[in-house]
């Protein structure tokens, strides 16, 4: 293990943390989602706490990750990492923290949310094992106007 690695700390977010994440996603995380907002965010964290996975090193945030489990699907959204922490590790010991939280929920399958466009993800995720499925196509309707 690297001597950056070993000095990640993994952590659930709290409501404390909201700010904090909503302002790195804006430089870390590519696009933007409706629930990008604190109440969205809040929420996530007030229905499932240990679904917002940090990474933080000399006490900064440098990755997150969403590990939601519905009971059913193991859902990863939100990974992203800090631009100058990437190929450190972070990615993929958050992706271990999800992983480990959806074997211990009883989860069977994950799946990522992963931009068409964003190449340089596409590589990230292969790497850590995940493949295109390509049988399906997502389809969304906002609720909210």
């Amino acid at each position: 293990m690297s001597e950056l690695t070993s000095a990640l700390r993994i952590r659930t977010a709290g409501p404390d943390d909201l700010d904090a994440v909503l302002a790195f996603w804006k430089t870390s995380a590519e696009g933007t989602s409706i629930s990008d907002d604190r109440d969205g965010v809040a929420r996530l964290v007030a229905r499932d706490p240990g679904a917002l996975i940090l990474a933080g090193r000399d006490g900064e945030l440098v990755g997150t990750v969403i590990a939601g489990f519905d009971g059913w699907r193991c859902h990863l959204y939100r990974l992203a990492v800090h631009p100058d922490h990437r190929r450190q590790g972070v990615a993929t010991a958050l992706l271990a923290a999800a992983e480990n939280r959806f074997a211990a929920l009883g989860g069977r399958r994950a799946d990522a949310m992963v931009l068409q466009r964003n190449e340089t993800a596409h590589h990230a995720w292969g790497a850590a094992g995940y493949a295109p499925e390509e049988r399906w196509r997502r389809w969304v309707k906002p609720l909210t106007g």
